[in-house]
């Protein structure tokens, strides 16, 4: 039949055509990517037979009723929307007719290539509304024969015996209170315990082609991810790893999860046959208990990367930023001259209309509070200001707004308690022909929340890296230029907690291009990465002095563990071919060991969960941290026993060795005794002492001429 549109199919037939979304439903077909995992084989076991069974099946009723004349373009519409999800296989698709008054029966059978495909159909169309008075009911072809196989006689169902499902969070009871941390190198996953005390890493799991491109740990460490061309898979339990739940979604390339882990976001792009054509995106929000899709976004690249450009994959990531707290409220995506936020409940937008805001180039949300900050360059050369705003949400309510002028680029900062936000503003000067830097503060808990003005003594330093210390009201700045910036710390609090900005200190001229603090505050690491060779400074801002100094070489990531006592330092090989592996450090820069990995490039701490002790309590245990602490002192010291005893079993077998070795070389030396002493003429004695040297003279003719000589 002729390639004409649902709405044109529809109109014919004589339905009530309201929305028929297509899109809603399209899942571009496309060729699978990647290495295989040895994990294919269970989708091969359970999902990918494809012609014994009839799993590969569906039944969509609530079809319209029509007569003969209107088969062929019923059946046409019915193959466009569900040809979008999966391919029919030949012949796949049969309405079946009654017989004496020639007229569909209202429902269909449809027959995909793979079990997959039906169950995603089946997923993404039932409650699909057609018009007013169809809505699909899709069922797997299974179930329906399962259904009509009840006994006409009840009968009470089978009791069977509660069976508590595994214990996600039973790596957080470890008896040593030890993290676990994944490395990827080559084609095998490992996790493994940090055992910082016996100064190496304990296995825990190892898998080969567990996942076909990268792992990540899920907020809280509830869950690993893996990637597979199927789609996403999440794993989790004690030690043995099992698969909890896997989501459909062909050549998925990334995932996200919302901040409580309750929705996995995955993402994934296909080329498109012309050349010219933006890729082509799929976007799928996943209730990760579930399983079940809660709202899907599909479009070109280019709907994707309003107000900057894309990454790696043709658009920023994650497109979705959350927000709401710990409850996983809302999440919202930026869009052209709007910024749209949808509400988890319904997954629909928040008074189903999006935030209008003319020009917004950026956004983010508060990190504790249903807030968003954003950001609007200037527009008409200069004449409408740039400016910041914030805005309270679900309301849509300005609670503050700041003006910008001259404004040549803009970044937003939240401190992690969502007490603060940093805006770093680059702006031109009076010439146009250069920029200088500073920070508007924002007192976001603070009545009318007042603003601060911070400006670097000297205007024209470059800002390198900025970074709020977690939880606390103090931030770092490395400024000026390289190869040896200086590094400036303030307060948001000085002196009986006056509320001003004040400058700590600064240290001059330090071999660093980034700050990392640790997760508890008051340490910090001033880093010098990739082309600043791995220095390393651990720096305790609380007494404004340097604990350590070290080197790393040619370190490309650095990544505290979530409890901020070990810090981990990596050389991975997608930046440099030698040195591959990561060193676990102490908080205080001791180096515990080195673990050296060819083709290594991954390394992830496992999270952990916020803490349920309220922040007296937390106080109340820093104040008698001593008393606790002796428990572990002595464990220490067992440890610390334990390993002197290895070091002197290591000793006690070096010497052994070594007295072995001179054993059998004197064993070798007696046995050439008689054929050394051959070689000497017959004496006996291997002492040269024992000799004397005497100078023997030989004369030895070598030639004579004899030459007659005339007479005169």
């Amino acid at each position: 039949m002729a390639d004409v549109s649902v709405e044109a199919l529809a109109e014919q037939l004589g339905i009530d055509y309201l929305d028929i979304d297509v899109d809603s439903v399209q899942l571009p077909p496309g060729e699978t990517v990647g290495i295989l995992s040895d994990d294919d084989n269970l989708y091969q076991e359970d999902d990918l037979e494809l012609d014994t069974g009839f799993g590969n099946i569906i039944i969509v009723d609530n079809l319209p009723v029509v007569p003969r004349e209107k088969f062929e373009k019923l059946e046409g519409v019915i193959r466009k929307i569900y040809s979008q999800i999966g391919v029919i296989k030949e012949e796949g698709l049969w309405m079946p007719m009654d017989p004496e008054t020639h007229k569909t029966l209202g429902y269909c059978f449809i027959a995909y290539n793979t079990v997959q495909e039906a169950e995603l159909a089946k997923e993404k169309t039932n409650g699909y509304k057609l018009d007013r008075s169809h809505i699909f009911a899709v069922n797997m072809f299974e179930d329906f024969d399962r259904f009509m196989k009840v006994p006409d006689q009840w009968a009470p169902p089978e009791t069977k015996l509660y069976t508590p499902g595994e214990n996600l969070q039973h790596w957080l009871t470890d008896e040593k209170a030890r993290d676990q941390f994944v490395i990827r190198a080559g084609s095998d996953t490992e996790v493994f315990w940090n055992d910082a005390r016996h100064l190496k890493p304990e296995p825990v799991y190892r898998r080969t082609f567990w996942t076909e491109s990268f792992v990540q740990w899920s907020p809280m460490g509830t869950y690993l991810a893996t990637i597979h061309r199927q789609g996403a898979q999440l794993w989790g339990g004690a030690s043995t790893f099992n698969r909890l739940m896997r989501y459909a979604h062909p050549q998925v390339k990334l995932i996200d999860f919302s901040p409580s882990e309750k929705y996995l976001v995955t993402y994934s792009s296909h080329e498109p046959s012309n050349p010219r054509d933006p890729q082509r995106v799929v976007i799928n929000l996943f209730d990760a208990r579930t399983g079940k899709v809660m709202r899907d976004f599909k479009g070109s690249a280019d709907d994707f990367t309003v107000g900057g450009t894309g990454g790696v994959t043709g658009v920023p990531w994650p497109v979705f930023k959350w927000g709401g707290g710990k409850e996983d409220k809302y999440f919202a995506r930026l869009g052209k001259n709007v910024i749209s936020v949808y509400e988890t409940e319904t997954f629909s937008l928040i008074d189903k209309k999006s935030l209008k805001v003319e020009n917004v180039v950026d956004f983010c949300w508060s990190p504790t509070d249903p807030i968003l900050a954003l950001f609007v360059p200037e527009l008409g050369g200069g004449n409408q200001p740039a400016r910041v705003s914030l805005v309270q949400m679900p309301g849509k309510e300005e609670l503050r707004q700041k003006n910008l002028f001259s404004v040549s680029d803009c970044k937003m900062y939240w401190q992690s308690n969502g007490d603060y936000l940093a805006v770093k503003v680059d702006r031109y000067t009076k010439t146009k022909k250069s920029t200088y830097t500073g920070f508007e503060l924002f007192r976001i808990k603070e009545r009318d929340i007042p603003i601060e003005v911070l400006e670097l003594e000297n205007k024209n330093d470059k800002i390198i890296a900025f970074a709020w210390e977690p939880k606390g009201h103090r931030f770092a700045v490395i400024h000026g230029d390289n190869p040896r910036p200086d590094i400036s710390f303030y307060t948001m609090k000085s002196g009986n907690n006056t509320v001003k900005v004040s400058k700590l200190t600064t240290l001059k001229g330090k071999q660093a291009n980034a700050l990392f603090w640790s997760p508890g505050g008051k340490y910090v690491i001033l880093a010098g990465l990739k082309n600043f060779n791995g220095q390393l400074e651990f720096y305790n801002v609380d007494e404004l002095e340097t604990m350590a100094t070290a080197e790393h070489f040619m370190a490309t990531d650095i990544e505290w563990d979530p409890t901020g006592r070990y810090v981990a330092t990596v050389v991975t090989s997608v930046h440099h071919e030698m040195e591959n592996g990561f060193n676990i450090w102490s908080f205080n820069g001791k180096l515990l060991y080195r673990i050296m990995k060819d083709h290594f490039f991954q390394f992830s701490w496992r999270p952990r969960p916020p803490s349920f002790l309220s922040p007296e309590k937390e106080e109340e245990i820093a104040k008698n941290l001593k008393k606790y602490s002796k428990k572990y002192e002595a464990e220490d010291q067992d440890v610390s026993l334990q390993l002197s005893e290895q070091d002197r079993e290591k000793r006690r077998m070096l010497k052994d060795e070594w007295e072995k070795w001179v054993s059998r070389w004197r064993q070798l030396h007696e046995e050439e005794k008689m054929e050394r002493q051959k070689l000497r003429d017959g004496e006996a004695s291997d002492e040269e002492e024992e000799y004397e040297a005497k100078e023997v003279e030989v004369e030895e003719l070598l030639d004579v001429t004899e030459e007659i000589l005339a007479d005169d």
